[in-house]
């Protein structure tokens, strides 16, 4: 018996022995072969250079881009845009009806579908953000604006949202509004989770919580925002990437050196004076956004001199716009004569542009009473942006033609989340801003810049024109869309006649990103969503 198990002992070693051997030799082989567990893992975080940080992550208390570069990847929206235009598509709403006059629309929405809190999507949670909406004002939600104002406003065209059933929403309006379906894909309209904004309060802005492919981790303010994959999105195999890192890197220079450097990923703000370099380097590439934007100078019209339109007029003729765009947008740029670009439908290219004449400035600053000029404040904005990449040289470049019709501009400049505040109070005397479209459409340049409704909300000249609120209304109201652009015309003359604005540029954002990124594609309106970005192996 002694010697039985001492022989099943002696074979049981034995085969121990063989068996190191062989995975001995099978590590050996993975080591030096070409097997796949020896293959360096595929990369799944993208870092993503920017120039300022988001000033809310609840977007519908924003209207600036650099809060929608992240919200829109973690909330999302009833109805969607295209991936690189705005033609409507299905959201979390799969279809909708709309009736015969235009007043109800019925929205069936998307089942299974949950908050990254766990949280069920549906019809309740669509009737708890619009009333939460609709019973704020200009300085919680600015961008509700889009609607007519708000619940206690004559003008706001939703007279009810109600849930019909549990998957099922419907909006019942006062009056037609042609651009409806465009305003509800906007990503200011993402939807929230009831339960995290009720859990939150005021701090949903710091701890936003959406149905969209990354749930927010963490926001180390002017440093970086951290997002990482939602492990139930309801869209399988999305997203791709695992984490997302929006990191602050101010100066496009310094932000195109860490890209080379490969400390970032992706990287908004390419001056157009980089493009050949990044071009001849074979581990990056160049991105152009399509365009839809404008880049203007603003003057606030409640402030002397600028309640004077010969002055607004003057200053006008005296920006050089060709010297600007041959400077700092390398073939980039059109000059912008309107208020909005000629992509959008409705864009009147009739519109006589205001020429660089010096002699015509200086002899309308002498009607107005002032002909040896004045002394102004010049607001530059301290980050860059897609259409204006480098603000300050910009400015520069304006406050010595002024100095030519005697107007002695001082270049002022403080923090984003300042500058946005003080334009919005009409604390500047003029001021260098612009404008990405939301939505492809002419009431989001014409109406949310230049009505006396976005006063306070996005109209930061506080510009105020009742013939122009009639025939913005009007446009708003008619569904023919030839009748539409016909009265948008006759808008774009009454703004250029009034000239709440210097407009300088529409241009063609540029991108760069290193060659490894794949299935990056920038949205028109500034929103990129990154759940089909991946790297290649």
């Amino acid at each position: 018996m002694k010697r039985t198990m001492k022989l099943l002992l002696i074979s049981i070693l034995a085969i121990s022995m063989f068996l190191v051997g062989c995975s001995s030799q099978s590590s050996k082989t993975s080591t030096n072969g070409d097997s796949k567990s020896s293959s360096t893992p595929k990369k799944d975080t993208l870092v993503y250079g920017r120039g300022g940080d988001s000033t809310s992550l609840d977007p519908i208390t924003s209207t600036e881009g650099e809060t929608f570069k992240v919200t829109k990847n973690i909330f999302e929206t009833l109805v969607n845009y295209g991936d690189q235009d705005t033609t409507l598509h299905p959201g979390l709403a799969e279809k909708w009806d709309v009736s015969a006059d235009s007043l109800t629309y019925t929205f069936h929405l998307r089942q299974g579908v949950k908050f990254q809190d766990g949280t069920d999507f549906n019809a309740d949670a669509v009737v708890f953000n619009f009333d939460r909406w609709m019973n704020g004002d200009e300085k919680q939600f600015p961008y509700y604006t889009m609607f007519g104002g708000y619940k206690k406003d004559d003008g706001h065209v939703i007279k009810e949202v109600k849930a019909l059933d549990t998957n099922t929403v419907q909006f019942v309006l006062k009056r037609p509004q042609a651009p409806f379906l465009k305003n509800l894909a906007m990503s200011a309209f993402g939807i929230a989770s009831p339960t995290a904004v009720k859990k939150y309060g005021d701090k949903f802005r710091e701890n936003p919580v959406g149905t969209g492919p990354f749930k927010f981790v963490e926001w180390k303010q002017n440093d970086r925002i951290t997002l990482e994959k939602n492990p139930n999105y309801w869209q399988k195999g999305l997203p791709k990437l695992n984490k997302v890192i929006f990191r602050v890197i101010p100066e496009n220079t310094a932000r195109l050196n860490a890209l080379s450097n490969g400390e970032i990923d992706v990287m908004d703000g390419l001056n157009n004076s980089d493009e050949a370099t990044v071009k001849a380097n074979d581990k990056l590439q160049v991105i152009k956004r399509p365009s839809m934007n404008v880049g203007y100078l603003g003057f606030t019209v409640t402030r002397k001199p600028f309640d004077n339109k010969l002055v607004r007029e003057a200053l006008n003729y005296a920006v050089d716009k060709k010297s600007i765009i041959d400077a700092f947008y390398g073939g980039q740029a059109v000059a912008a004569k309107n208020p909005m670009p000629p992509s959008i439908e409705g864009y009147d290219d009739a519109v006589d542009a205001y020429p660089y004449d010096l002699e015509k400035a200086k002899q309308l600053l002498a009607q107005a009473g002032y002909p040896n000029g004045f002394s102004m404040n010049l607001w530059a904005m301290p980050v860059a942006r897609p259409y204006m990449p480098e603000g300050m040289k910009v400015a520069e470049v304006i406050q010595a033609s002024f100095a030519k019709i005697g107007v002695k501009a001082k270049i002022q400049t403080v923090d984003w989340a300042t500058y946005l505040q003080n334009a919005a109070k009409g604390d500047f005397d003029a001021y260098m801003l612009g404008w990405t479209g939301d939505n492809g459409d002419p009431d989001n340049f014409l109406y949310t810049l230049l009505d006396k409704d976005s006063i306070g909300a996005n109209n930061y000249s506080r510009y105020s024109s009742d013939q122009l609120h009639d025939i913005l209304i009007k446009a708003q109201t008619e569904t023919d869309q030839a009748k539409r652009n016909d009265l948008y015309k006759q808008a774009q003359v009454i703004i250029h006649d009034d000239a709440p604005w210097v407009p300088l540029v529409h241009s063609t954002p540029l991108l760069a990103a290193s060659k490894d990124v794949i299935n990056y594609l920038p949205h028109p309106t500034g929103s990129d969503l990154l759940s089909n970005v991946e790297f290649k192996n």
